[in-house]
């Protein structure tokens, strides 16, 4: 079964019921009175997420969607039956929009969420509804409300833990299927994959993540080129992207690193948030080449990126290196912690990592010297350091006050 991420349907709740008109005929009972029930409510259409389901094919076939309508209402203030509510089960990570105003009604993230969509029309009254002082024998009654109608337009984004990302013939195909049970088509030919593959890769011991494989992008994805960029959309939930680059291209002319960089270059025309994302390198197509050239001409490419994260090489058709990618992003998902190198250490990583360490590292204690205590000063002065001391003394004011009174002393 294709990939299907969009589809168009119609949706049509349950017109409400119309009300009786009535009247009691009992023995000795002349002027029994309107007894007219009122009409049943029409049923409701709501949509309903499910595991399991990760496409909209279903919707190729059956488009329209209607509800029960409520019964009449009958006699003896009988009301009718309600109809009943219509279900419709899409996948999980259906987004819901008014075909008409655009408008988004819901987005169905989780699991076996519900959405109203379509209400039933209310049932009509019946006659003893409208009795009064006044009016004691009524005859009126409700038709009944007819139920909402809308036509939906249902968008699917793939609600995976990991996207990968590359130009078509990078490899992403044959790396879902190295380390899942998915089997997309792997051909030599651009644009082998034209609809997104989900892939569940197990590491044991209850631990899984879901990946998923959408269709190559080129430069000018952006403005319409290729396939254009309608299934970036699918990676804006993912956790974390595998950016892959061949390391030996099938054209001669073509240079990974400015294939890498135009890749960047239309993730941040799509959004800015996809982006800021957690971005690993993956280096694929390791088998091409023997070990050391490979090793070497990968690191190369990520030095020429000035890339800064874990790299990692691997071959996705010689599982060379899967298992690591898989266990290390599984630690990620786990953890919400990148790991500060893959399997591929740059030297430029290797050289900070060692800098930091060594500022990181506690520094020894600086050995005190002692000092000698310092000499002290006689306290007893001999006669002739008084004699200098008392002359280099500054020598006391008296006040003018003072020196008044003391020559009045002497003079009497």
């Amino acid at each position: 079964m294709k990939f299907v991420d969009e589809a168009h349907i119609r949706v049509a709740a349950g017109n409400g019921g119309r009300g009786c008109v009535s009247f009691r005929r009992e023995k000795f009972v002349p002027f029994g009175g309107p007894d007219g029930g009122d009409g049943g409510d029409g049923g409701s259409v709501t949509l309903r997420t499910r595991d399991g389901i990760n496409t909209l094919a279903d919707f190729r076939i059956e488009r329209t969607f209607r509800a029960e309508n409520g019964q009449p209402g009958g006699g003896k203030d009988m009301t009718g039956r309600g109809g009943s509510d219509t279900t419709v089960i899409v996948p999980v990570g259906t987004i819901v929009r008014d075909s008409e105003t655009g408008e988004v009604l819901g987005d169905l993230a989780r699991a076996e969420m519900e959405l109203l969509i379509a209400k039933g029309g209310k049932g009509g009254w019946g006659n003893q509804r409208f009795k009064s002082s006044k009016n004691r024998s009524p005859r009126q009654y409700g038709p009944g409300l007819p139920g909402e109608q809308r036509s939906l337009d249902l968008e699917l984004k793939v609600i995976a833990d990991v996207g990968l990302l590359g130009l078509p013939n990078a490899g992403k195909s044959t790396l879902i299927s190295a380390v899942s049970a998915a089997r997309p088509k792997i051909a030599d030919y651009p644009f082998t994959t034209l609809y997104p593959n989900l892939g569940v890769i197990s590491c044991g011991n209850q631990r899984s993540f879901v990946m998923a494989d959408i269709p190559g992008l080129i430069e000018g994805a952006a403005d319409g080129a290729g396939l254009g960029h309608r299934f970036l959309r699918h990676l804006q939930r993912t956790r974390v992207l595998l950016h892959l680059v061949d390391i030996l291209p099938v054209d001669p002319n073509a240079d990974p690193v400015r294939d890498a960089q135009s890749i960047v270059a239309e993730l941040g025309k799509f959004s800015a948030d996809l982006l800021a994302k957690p971005r690993w390198l993956v280096l694929n197509k390791a088998d091409l080449l023997p070990e050391d050239e490979a090793r070497a001409k990968a690191i190369s490419i990520a030095q020429t990126l000035k890339y800064r994260g874990p790299a990692f090489l691997i071959s996705g058709a010689a599982h060379t290196g899967t298992a690591e990618l898989c266990e290390a992003v599984m630690r990620f998902i786990e953890t919400a912690e990148a790991p500060a190198q893959g399997n591929l250490p740059l030297p430029a990583v290797v050289e900070k990592k060692a800098v930091a360490a060594k500022r990181a590292a506690p520094r020894k204690p600086a050995r005190s010297k002692k000092r000698a205590p310092p000499k002290k000063r006689p306290t007893t002065k001999t006669p002739a350091a008084k004699k200098r001391a008392k002359k280099a003394a500054p020598k006391r004011k008296v006040p003018a006050r003072k020196k008044k009174a003391r020559k009045q002393k002497t003079r009497r």
